[in-house]
């Protein structure tokens, strides 16, 4: 790179630096910045961006013309950009950001915007300066807890019940939070109603888009990232991302140098580039557009380095890697981020281990993932999908099992098991989006009570080359009437992968209020059975409910429906209560009360292998004659 360029990047960030801060000099005559109403068609200027390596670069900008209130009390800039690079590649995304100067040196803002994917010339849409500056100027609230570890302002209300507060108002409480009942989380469901919260205008011009480069990331693993991240204006590809510090790397951010979000990192890396706009002091303003429209955040960011820039027929982008983490970014809002280079964003490591494979492409895997109440769970998801699809890729029958334990601070750990029986491949990666480990770590996350911060996960996945399944051919009914009281005996045919089929023969307790009625008995794998939980009324009480979410995995259970209910209240469980306990428990001044369920008996029998498949017989129950 010239020496020239590289000392006018520097000047012009200065100038900028000192111009913003600063007021005008005596004498000074022009504004370091140009507002729109300056701006004229056919106006040339030049911008700045990085398009090999971490130095920016000049390229040719001409203002085609001002389209005005483009977004709520914003305005955006029309150029062309000629270039060599750029005439092939047109929009890029991962330029979002770059700063655009006009009028001899003057800051109009920032490449953020194409007017469609396809385009068949270099023409980009500019956010204005004067709005990304605002929000560089906007504080961040006094106690914001993901940066200063304290609690959220305002507190929660202790008194509020989580579980009447739900639609728009609980979704009002945190703009990335779950809109659902505490201990019931679903990352699938969280993901549409992020999307929903974030959706975007497609009609007009369009942000340039923040590619989200991963490294380390399976195919599969990929494909989930797509479905959860995809709609939130990211744009996942395994294009690079993760790299350790580089000795040579910028020791802090430029004008025109490239930022990356930095969301994962180590064996398996996440990270959204794009384009520094402006630097002042210790912190600096970029994208021209929002990443996710956050408001107050506390992501981790770090200097990034540009590959290349690839070019397509729909839309370029930028492959790059980050080389040197720092900083956090604070304000995510519709005109720009801000990053504090001053701040660091949290976040915790995932560690898992391989057990049972002599060949895998590694035994340990150590990844760093940045703590959200959205991100973080889908982010665990795809690392753990990626560990399991590199270590599994043989095209044979595996089981597996995924033992993990979440540490959180100030409240001891969660011990969960996970599994799964691939056959003849390997498992899905959109299977983790369900995962036991991955519903924990988003119950904990969207608590309402009190913030969580997740110290550490550590997971040991342990494979074994079988079938470890037994199918349930079908079930026979021993005795088609038994006696109120007694028990009902049925036979299990089970068929395994290799060898002969066998059968099992279990009793049931039939319970005596069913005298005289036809009773279904259903057969179910353990795995698919959840036990009456009291709804948890603090954040320790669903860390107690986590481990108790299903019965044991390699188990098969029979169970059918009493007449009588049982209720949960304030944290315990009555099962099978008669009408006249039930007709006492209902509050007659208020209404908030125990929670009613439909009992059932179940009896649970452990298995040696786990169960694929259910059914269901009905047997008579006799009076009972004295």
């Amino acid at each position: 790179m010239r020496t020239d360029l590289c000392v006018g990047a520097l000047l012009v960030g200065l100038v900028g630096a000192l111009g913003v801060s600063l007021p005008l000099a005596r004498g000074q005559a022009r504004s370091p910045t140009i507002a729109v109403g300056e701006i004229k068609e056919g106006m040339k200027g030049y911008g700045l961006t990085v398009f090999r390596g971490t130095t920016p670069e000049k390229f040719d900008v001409e203002v085609i013309g001002v389209m005005h209130n483009f977004r709520p009390s914003q305005d955006l800039i029309l150029v062309k950009t000629p270039h060599p690079r750029l005439n092939i590649t047109r929009n890029v995304k991962g330029m979002s950001g770059s700063p655009i100067y006009l009028d001899g040196g003057r800051l109009a803002g920032a490449y953020a915007y194409s007017l469609s994917n396809f385009q068949s010339e270099p023409v980009a849409g500019v956010t204005p300066i004067a709005t990304m500056l605002t929000e560089l100027q906007r504080p961040i609230p006094p106690g914001f807890w993901p940066l200063e570890r304290r609690a959220p302002l305002p507190t929660p209300d202790p008194n509020r019940d989580p579980r009447r507060v739900t639609g728009p108002r609980r979704a009002s409480l945190d703009a990335n939070g779950f809109d659902g009942a505490p201990g019931r989380y679903d990352l699938m469901a969280h993901a549409e109603q992020m999307a929903k919260r974030v959706a975007r205008d497609r009609s007009g011009p369009i942000p340039a888009g923040t590619p989200l480069l991963m490294a380390g990331v399976g195919d599969r693993a990929a494909d989930l990232a797509r479905k959860l991240f995809e709609p939130l204006g990211l744009e996942p590809m395994q294009a690079g991302g993760g790299h350790a510090v580089a000795p040579d790397a910028p020791q802090h951010y430029v004008d025109g140098g490239a930022v990356g979000v930095q969301l994962t990192s180590g064996d398996v890396s996440l990270m959204g580039l794009g384009t520094v706009t402006h630097v002042q002091g210790n912190k600096l303003v970029a994208f021209g557009h929002p990443m996710l429209n956050g408001g107050d955040s506390a992501l981790p960011t770090a200097v990034g380095r540009v590959l290349w820039i690839y070019a397509s027929e729909q839309h370029s982008f930028k492959v790059g890697e980050a080389v040197r983490p720092l900083g956090a970014l604070v304000q995510d809002r519709q005109s720009a981020i801000v990053v504090d280079e001053k701040q660091t964003g949290p976040t915790f490591p995932v560690r898992v281990d391989v057990k049972g494979v002599d060949v895998a492409p590694r035994k340990v895997w150590s990844t760093e993932v940045a703590e959200e109440k959205f991100m973080s769970p889908g982010l665990v998801a795809t690392v753990f999908g990626s560990v399991v699809e590199a270590t599994i890729s043989e095209r044979r029958d595996v089981t597996w099992q995924m033992h993990s334990r979440i540490t959180i601070r100030n409240h001891g750990s969660i011990e969960l098991d996970d599994f799964g029986v691939a056959v003849g491949g390997l498992p899905e990666a959109g299977e983790w989006a369900a995962s036991r480990a991955v519903r924990a770590l988003g119950d904990v996350l969207n608590n309402p009570w009190e913030p969580a911060h997740i110290e550490r996960v550590d997971a040991t996945l342990s494979v074994q080359y079988t079938r470890d399944l037994w199918r349930l051919r079908g079930v026979e009914l021993l005795d088609d009437e038994v006696d109120a009281g007694q028990r009902a005996r049925i036979t299990l045919h089970l068929t395994p992968f290799a060898g002969p089929d066998t059968v099992r023969t279990i009793e049931v307790p039939i319970a005596p209020e069913l005298a005289g009625r036809d009773v279904e008995l259903e057969i179910v794998p353990g795995y698919e059975v959840t036990p009456e939980l009291a709804a948890p009324e603090n954040l320790s009480a669903l860390i107690a409910n986590e481990p108790r979410q299903s019965v044991a995995p390699k188990s098969v259970v029979v169970q059918y429906r009493v007449p009588s209910q049982g209720v949960t209240y304030r944290g315990h469980v009555a099962a099978r209560l008669p009408d006249f306990a039930l007709d006492a428990l209902r509050p007659t001044h208020a209404s908030v009360g125990p929670d009613p369920f439909n009992s059932y008996m179940r009896t649970v029998v452990p298995m040696d292998r786990y169960l694929d498949g259910r059914d269901r017989v009905k047997v008579k129950v006799r009076e009972i004659v004295r």
